[in-house]
């Protein structure tokens, strides 16, 4: 079973997903240029939107991150350890699985890992942390010559001397730990591609329905300080941002997800209300102190499906304008609602099961009329039900 879910989300000026330049994202579709907000940053919110709006608990939930020896020395200092040693024990243990530690403490890249895989492998230095110890207080090797081992090799040789078991049993706790933004989002481990992950759901880059123009702001900044007779600013410069409506796509693989979670039905639910809940009120942060662009969907539909997948961006390949009929929102709405008619009529509906939608425009629905509830809460629990029969 699958889930889609259909969002358009209209915001006031913004620069909510910056590219290396400062400038908000943007690409071209259907031969114009169109605002953009990445995948990716969408995803971030969205897992933020679990911990902020306590939608999933924190103990079924992943950290993205390179400093993981920090984390995981901390809590073995917590349980009485010296903090050095723990550091080396830490280091030696992950690079013994491949999870490289640079000479900076950090691993070598992202390791996206569940709350439960964290809390195991520190688990496993203090179960044997007399053998760990031992290894990495062991001398420096020699060289022929007498020269002192590279700290390289020295590395390898820490890495190679954990016993075979301590090694399998740091391998079988990178299981996933029932983390739910894991399960959804997937990752990868360059180093362990048996431990990786495959995603759940699937995310599209949020692209505007209407052509955009690119605008800049001009601000200045005075000093609170400066004396009277001094005129004009201490501080100049630019923003760009735009303003748009988006189109908004991303789909959940029921069955992948389950698998992911260990089978854990239960979880599995939680996650899937969750994740909708998310998607849905989730808002990306950039330069929202300056600009307070949060301004919730003004659509979205849910379809529950058997297989198969549909994006309907290709609803937007003409740029949406206002007009006498309507504004950018609600001819954004009807070109969606003409769309998803037409492509009905031409492969048909028969592994649909259900679709709802949930809308701010009193009119614009010629062909999901029917599909209309009449608010998120009914949205959400219509999918649950389907999934549940």
């Amino acid at each position: 079973m699958i889930i889609e879910l259909h969002i358009l989300q209209n915001f006031a000026p913004a620069n909510l997903n910056r590219d290396d330049t400062g400038s908000p994202k943007d690409c071209e579709f259907g031969g114009h240029r169109r605002a953009r907000i990445s995948s990716q940053c969408f995803k971030r919110a969205i897992r933020q939107a679990f911990d902020h709006q306590r939608l999933i608990n924190p103990a079924h939930l992943a950290s993205r991150t390179k400093r993981l020896v920090d984390e995981i020395t901390s809590r073995l200092k917590a349980a009485g350890k010296m903090e050095n040693d723990a550091r080396r024990v830490v280091e030696n243990i992950l690079n013994g699985v491949k999870l490289t530690v640079k000479d900076d403490g950090k691993t070598q890249y992202l390791l996206f890992l569940g709350a439960d895989e964290i809390n195991a492998i520190a688990g496993l230095c203090e179960q044997h942390w007399e053998t760990l110890a031992a290894i990495v207080a062991a001398p420096a090797g020699e060289e022929s010559g007498g020269k002192k081992t590279k700290a390289k090799d020295a590395k390898k040789a820490g890495a190679d001397a954990i016993p075979p078991e301590i090694k399998k049993a740091t391998l079988e706790v990178l299981n996933g730990g029932k983390a739910a933004d894991l399960a959804l989002f997937g990752r990868m481990l360059a180093d362990l591609p048996d431990k990786n992950v495959h995603a759940a759901s699937q995310v599209a880059h949020a692209i505007s329905t209407n052509k955009v123009s690119m605008e800049f702001d001009f601000y200045t900044a005075v000093d609170d300080l400066k004396p009277d007779d001094n005129q004009g600013s201490d501080m100049l410069g630019t923003v760009e941002f735009n303003s748009a409506c988006y189109y908004r796509y991303s789909n959940l693989d029921v069955e992948q997800l389950k698998t992911n979670l260990g089978g854990d039905a239960e979880l599995a639910n939680k996650t899937i209300e969750a994740f909708i809940r998310a998607a849905v009120t989730a808002i990306p942060t950039g330069k929202q102190n300056s600009m307070a662009a949060h301004n919730p969907p003004s659509f979205v539909m849910a379809v529950v499906r058997e297989a198969g997948l549909w994006s309907l961006a290709n609803a937007f390949v003409n740029p949406i304008r206002p007009n006498r009929e309507g504004d950018l929102i609600d001819n954004s709405i009807k070109a969606l609602d003409a769309y998803w008619s037409e492509l009905t009529q031409m492969y048909g509906d028969g592994q649909i099961k259900g679709r709802w939608v949930a809308s701010l425009a009193p009119n614009g629905l010629a062909n999901l009329k029917e599909a209309k509830v009449k608010n998120l809460p009914e949205l959400v629990n219509r999918v649950m039900s389907q999934l549940n029969t």
